[in-house]
């Protein structure tokens, strides 16, 4: 209930050590709150092709390009929901489509093409990628993330992504979370996600921080 499962919005990443951190929270703190689940680690399997296509152009910041994932909000069980998440960026804009199933009707899908309560628009769309792309999972990445939106405008979304760690091996959600760390102690990626113009407040706090756009690619960065 309230899950939204297509997304357009405009991203923008930035990375702060902790001084930077600490100080541009609080000044955007009169103007936000936490989001309903706080703070909570977030679990992904990347595909990609055999020989990385997709995260090859990626980092070559073509005009429109494509990541298919499958997420979870901590280590699922068989009966957990889980998302398979086909994201698409062009021009700056980020469209998302993604689909619910437990871990179990996703592991399904993705080994036998078993697709419970039929297609829909966004199954045929992920249909299309996986037949053009044939992606195999190729890394696991999990991290911790604090998240806020704006108290006059929830499209307004600010979170923080700390402790980022990967593996090339095991990878299925359900193996659990362990890996290599990719960020250092005290390192955040901050991501703003609005559906147009940041507001006056927002844009104070970054220019009075010193904080600059400076695209990180977790699954590139791996």
């Amino acid at each position: 209930m309230g899950t939204k499962y297509v997304f357009k919005r405009v991203g923008k990443k930035y990375q702060l050590n902790e001084e930077k951190y600490q100080s541009f929270l609080a000044q955007i703190s009169p103007y936000v709150v936490s989001d309903i689940y706080g703070e909570y680690k977030i679990c992904n399997i990347y595909f990609d092709t055999d020989n990385y296509d997709l995260i090859s152009k990626s980092i070559e910041k073509p005009v429109y390009k494509e990541k298919f994932r499958l997420r979870s909000y901590g280590t699922p069980l068989e009966d957990d929901f889980v998302f398979l998440e086909l994201k698409k960026k062009y021009k700056g804009e980020v469209f998302k489509r993604r689909i619910m199933l437990t871990l179990a009707e996703a592991r399904d899908y993705l080994n036998n093409n078993e697709m419970p309560g039929g297609r829909t628009q966004i199954t045929k769309e992920i249909d299309y990628f996986r037949d053009f792309y044939n992606p195999k999972p190729k890394v696991y990445l999990a991290y911790d993330r604090i998240a806020y939106v704006a108290k006059d405008n929830p499209e307004v979304r600010i979170t923080f992504d700390k402790n980022v760690r990967y593996r090339t091996y095991d990878l299925l959600l359900s193996k659990g979370d362990y890996g290599e760390r990719l960020t250092n102690e005290g390192m955040y990626l901050l991501e703003i996600k609005t559906l147009g113009t940041m507001p006056l407040w927002l844009v104070k706090a970054l220019s009075q921080n010193k904080i600059y756009p400076d695209s990180f690619s977790k699954y590139g960065e791996v």
